[in-house]
């Protein structure tokens, strides 16, 4: 289960490299820039942003836009993996201002953010931006909350929040690198939090990751990307006989198992794209494809457009850096 966890999380490209520190006095709130804003200035390099709070100290509410806000208790992290729009607060009440325009999002971070009245701060926190591929498939995205909120007392995490605030207050070379590290870590660590307390009527992804039978389907499909499956020989792997591990594994994770191996296929493919120089014929072969020509039609029918062009489309969006 964890290696098929950490196949997706390479694959997926997954991110971290924005941390700040925000101290503020009651009353404040602050909107979270659009997430489309954050990715369109290149600052992560990632096609998907992700922001995360955690909370040091003092009141603090968030949620999504337009939703009932959650109190957050201290030392708390909250994660919106979705890139939902959203808020945080000193209390319930307050009314959300417009979000920050895309002209303010600093090019360079971390830094610090002081909100509400003068006076002493009476909340703390380190918020930032983790960035990911949504596309052409991530299955973990699809299987997470909007709002995923991880109590960190007690737990791995609370050495993550406090090494990340003293990096995120210090300036000392290696910091931009290791708060990166951090962020993605601290991720992972939520994911797995989360995933240790679905219940047992959950759907998705990670629940089928905890399947015994699709879990052995899914580490086979990850595992292997290129082999030849066939529904019998997954089968074989899963421990189940075709039309069970069909209906379980469509039930479960909502397509059924060779639609999930072709999009798994053109994650796999775009992650080679934007590796190297890789031949585009080669990487048909990696994946799984005879021709270059059938792959070039998969991949166009999931993406949009043909490999070569998106590995240059997002190659150009690399070299012009963070606006």
């Amino acid at each position: 289960m964890s290696d098929t966890l950490s196949e997706v999380l390479h694959a997926v490209r997954l991110t971290g490299a924005v941390f700040y520190l925000v101290e503020a006095s009651a009353p404040w709130i602050a909107v979270a820039p659009p997430p489309q804003d954050i990715a369109a200035t290149g600052l992560l390099g990632a096609e998907h942003v992700m922001e995360f709070h955690l909370l040091i100290d003092g009141p603090c509410w968030t949620g999504a836009l337009g939703e009932k806000l959650e109190r957050l208790e201290p030392g708390e992290v909250v994660i919106f993996p979705r890139g939902d729009p959203h808020h945080v607060a000193s209390d319930p009440q307050q009314q959300a201002p417009p979000p920050v325009p895309e002209t303010e999002i600093p090019p360079r971070l971390p830094f610090y953010l002081r909100l509400g009245p003068e006076g002493a701060p009476s909340s703390r926190l380190v918020c930032g931006f983790l960035g990911c591929d949504a596309r052409p498939f991530n299955p973990l995205l699809e299987a997470l909350p909007c709002m995923l909120r991880v109590p960190a007392a007690g737990t791995v995490l609370a050495e993550f929040i406090r090494l990340g605030v003293e990096e995120t207050a210090a300036a000392r070379p290696g910091g931009e690198a290791l708060r990166a590290r951090l962020a993605e870590t601290m991720f992972i660590e939520a994911v797995r939090a989360y995933l240790g307390r679905l219940p047992e009527s959950a759907h998705g992804f990670l629940a089928g990751l905890r399947d015994p039978h699709l879990g052995r389907a899914l580490g086979a499909l990850h595992r292997r990307p290129a082999h030849p499956w066939t529904l019998e020989a997954l089968a074989r792997e899963a421990g189940l006989s075709r039309t069970p591990l069909q209906e379980r594994f469509t039930a479960m994770v909502g397509m059924a198992p060779m639609q999930y191996l072709a999009r798994w296929r053109m994650q796999v493919a775009a992650s080679r794209l934007l590796r190297g120089e890789d031949k585009v014929a080669a990487i048909a072969v990696e994946v799984g494809y005879e021709s270059e020509a059938a792959f070039n039609r998969a991949f166009k029918r999931l993406v949009g457009v043909p490999p070569a062009a998106w590995r240059r489309a997002r190659e150009q969006r690399r070299l012009a850096g963070p606006r």
